[in-house]
């Protein structure tokens, strides 16, 4: 059965009166005259046989069932304008709009970007770190790199890196707390934690092979970045997490306090909305990411 819709004119008039709440600011948006836009809101109403807005003298506001309506002209409205620009590509729109983890993009992505513009001058990169999950398409991200056990519905989704967890510390410290057998004195350490992580310290001790006697204290941070700077401040001992660790090991700044690693479920993935992707530019930020992990696909 088709859908009953209203004519899509109506509704941009509709959705840009009620987002300026104004007849007048509405038109010069649009490109119309306030007649226009009065008369287009005249027509949806009668479209739907209820009022939206109430008016009084040149004030306007939306009734009940209008405030209940916007949101569903607007994210429609926004969803076909995401939609387009996904499909349509000129000179003008070579942009890849990437969501990633803070840590991640700092850690990971940063180091390796220069590559991608190197190969690619024409091709500008949005990188958004907000917390958030990126939702695909109201967001207008092309793509994301996301952190979790994955694939996630509604996506086509390619793992890239597992997690790895294992203690680190700065060179130095780790040093200190070397006893003469090359094991680590744990009773004299200090654990640096990371609240808002769902697999840290508890996890690497309950996969370890080896027995940790109780440390000499506990220091807790609400970001992976803070932890590990602190560890290579030599404040104490951080839960080092492959990839995000591996610049740190590489620069000195890190070493690795003991052999032990426990792998873990989750791992980083790259997401990009289900089907077949159509913009030039897009497929090549995906193949480049998909190449500097190593992960081939068919």
């Amino acid at each position: 059965m088709p859908l009953r819709l209203p004519p899509l004119a109506t509704l941009r008039i509709f959705e840009a009166a009620a987002r300026l709440k104004s007849f007048k600011s509405a038109a010069a948006e649009l490109g119309l005259t306030p007649s226009a836009v009065s008369h287009g809101i005249d027509t949806l109403e009668k479209w739907l046989e209820t009022r939206l807005f109430e008016r009084s003298g040149r004030a306007i506001d939306l009734t009940p069932i209008g405030r209940q309506y916007l949101p569903y002209v607007a994210e429609g409205l926004s969803m076909i304008g995401v939609g387009t620009e996904r499909i349509t590509s000129g000179p003008d729109r070579r942009r890849v709009a990437v969501s990633v983890a803070p840590t991640f993009a700092a850690e990971w992505l940063l180091p390796r970007l220069g590559r991608f513009t190197s190969r690619y001058p024409d091709i500008s990169v949005s990188i958004d770190t907000s917390h958030r999950q990126a939702l695909f398409p109201l967001d207008g991200v092309d793509l994301a790199i996301r952190m979790g056990k994955g694939p996630w519905p509604g996506t086509t989704s390619h793992l890239l890196l597992r997690e790895v967890l294992y203690p680190v510390g700065a060179p130095e410290y780790v040093a200190s707390l070397r006893q003469p057998d090359g094991s680590l004195d744990w009773s004299r350490a200090m654990l640096l934690h990371v609240s808002s992580v769902e697999h840290d310290w508890p996890t690497w001790l309950a996969g370890a092979c080896m027995a940790v006697t109780e440390p000499s204290g506990h220091l807790y941070f609400d970001t992976v970045h803070l932890a590990g700077g602190a560890a290579a401040q030599g404040i104490g001992l951080a839960i080092g997490r492959f990839p995000l660790v591996s610049a740190m090991l590489a620069s000195g700044r890190l070493v690795q306090a003991v052999e032990c690693a426990v792998d873990i479920e989750t791992g980083y993935w790259l997401a990009a909305p289900a089907g077949e992707e159509t913009r030039r530019e897009i497929r090549a930020f995906q193949r480049w990411v998909l190449a500097e992990a190593g992960v081939e696909v068919n």
